[in-house]
């Protein structure tokens, strides 16, 4: 009984990469590799520190354009469509410039959380029935080992 046989801890870590993977895969997240990372954080750092940071960040401003997904044209032309795939326009008050923000969606924020979710609950249902198929299987061992004890008096 103290030991482990068959695919208990097994399934335990085939349980949690698929959790892993599931929410990765659900929630329409790449991998952020450690190189990937240090680029982005680089590239903030050089946007912040430059003189020429976007008119949004040192003077007040309107949204022109409230945030909205980019056209296919948007995201060759405008780079602020990368990271996200949605922008606003942004029309500063003091040096009358229209400018373009990166911004998150709602919608696709909501979108997000509910597959996240979904997915996050198809992994605890396969989880639960793997949990009682092994529990089934335990009792089946259980009682064929006291049927033996029984069958040997």
């Amino acid at each position: 009984m103290g030991t482990w046989r068959g695919a208990g801890p097994r399934c335990c870590a085939l349980c949690a990469l698929l959790g892993a993977l599931c929410a990765l895969l659900g929630a329409g997240l790449r991998p952020v590799t450690a190189v990937a990372a240090a680029a982005a954080a680089t590239n903030e750092e050089r946007r912040s520190a430059s003189p020429a940071a976007p008119c949004w960040r040192r003077e007040e401003f309107v949204v022109a354009r409230e945030c909205g997904r980019c056209s296919s044209f948007e995201v060759k032309s405008i780079p602020e469509c990368g990271p996200t795939g949605f922008v606003e326009k942004i029309s500063c008050a003091a040096s009358k410039r229209d400018e373009y923000k990166s911004c998150r969606s709602a919608v696709m924020e909501a979108r997000i959380f509910w597959r996240f979710v979904g997915s996050m609950m198809c992994v605890a249902a396969a989880c639960a029935v793997l949990v009682v198929w092994r529990q089934r299987a335990l009792d089946r061992r259980a009682l064929e080992k006291v049927r033996k004890q029984i069958e040997s008096i």
